[in-house]
């Protein structure tokens, strides 16, 4: 039997329609993830230091801050509080430019930075083999993001 081009027509715009939902997620995950990961990556010139945390509220979390060069001693900064910032804790740190607000350095910030991404991942994943019926590029996709979210979680 075969299709009629208003069954093909469908399938192709399933398909575009897919794609963009897929691009979509894929864009605001990446960006999202920018707006803390440009910070780490591109810190050079930037203060650099340690930050200890010396207690947290619902949204941020305040602390001490002592430089690595000879920049001066600051009165206090605020990170955003997440599960993996607590009273007492010590990590290097990275000041955002004109203000107080630091983000966490290392392999632990960077990949926390990057954890919209890892959750667009998961999602497109679910789009890509629902509604594209790519399967074997919704579990790569998936594999993709779980494994950035489980590092992530390891990390920290």
């Amino acid at each position: 039997m075969k299709r009629s081009s208003s069954h093909r027509l469908l399938a192709h715009g399933r398909m575009f329609a897919a794609g963009c939902l897929v691009l979509l997620l894929l864009v605001a995950g990446a960006w999202t993830s920018w707006n803390t990961a440009h910070h780490i990556v591109l810190a050079k010139g930037r203060e650099h230091g340690t930050m200890s945390v010396t207690g947290c509220g619902e949204d941020v979390c305040t602390g001490s801050f002592a430089p690595d060069a000879e920049s001066g001693k600051r009165p206090g900064v605020t990170i955003e509080r997440s599960v993996a910032v607590k009273k007492g804790d010590r990590f290097p740190v990275v000041v955002k430019p004109g203000t107080g607000d630091v983000v966490r350095t290392g392999t632990p910030g960077f990949l926390h930075a990057w954890v919209p991404l890892g959750g667009a991942l998961v999602l497109a994943a679910l789009v890509i083999g629902g509604g594209m019926r790519l399967t074997r590029t919704a579990w790569g996709t998936g594999i993709a993001g779980a494994a950035l979210l489980v590092a992530t979680f390891i990390a920290l």
